[in-house]
């Protein structure tokens, strides 16, 4: 069944790449995402960097465009998280910001389900924020973290050396 793309799918496309990450946290590590399209219909980001016990930790992030309920769609896992947050959102009116609504545990470990926000924000071609609130059981919005991508210059596609030159053989 062929699926058709829609402008949704197409602004996706821009999150491809490789990227740096920053968080605002820890300015000092920095974490590296891969993202790549699935046909043009989805995003899979896959992100890993140093977390502050000295362990590695590995995000995955998938985004798509639901036509039929006229909404973005997707999920993020990690190996620092026992849940799976899903993903329900809309662009904003300037088509530069996407919401993406969630739902997770409480971080103040009350056990509460609580309602989350994570935002992406294009800033140009080579720039992005993300950030994350979470709604308190008052209705306000808590900021949970924020971060900043930057585009990675593409790998160079100089050819391999040559081994036998390399090991000193003739």
């Amino acid at each position: 069944m062929k699926i058709e793309r829609t402008a949704e799918h197409r602004w996706l496309e821009q999150l491809k790449g490789r990227w740096s990450v920053i968080f605002d946290f820890d300015k000092h590590s920095v974490w590296t995402e891969d993202a790549r399209s699935l046909d043009g219909l989805w995003l899979i980001a896959e992100m890993s960097g140093p977390m502050s016990d000295g362990s590695t930790a590995t995000m995955i992030m998938t985004l798509g465009y639901d036509p039929d309920r006229k909404c973005f769609v997707g999920s993020t896992i990690g190996t620092m998280m026992k849940n799976l947050w899903v993903y329900e959102g809309a662009l904003d009116e300037t088509g530069k910001v996407l919401t993406l609504d969630c739902d997770g545990p409480d971080m103040d470990g009350s056990g509460r389900i609580a309602r989350y926000q994570d935002i992406i924000e294009i800033v140009d071609t080579d720039t992005r924020l993300f950030s994350s609130r979470m709604q308190a059981a008052d209705g306000s919005w808590k900021p949970v973290m924020a971060s900043q991508y930057k585009r990675m210059a593409a790998a160079s596609k100089t050819a391999a050396p040559d081994k036998d030159k390399e090991g000193g053989r003739a």
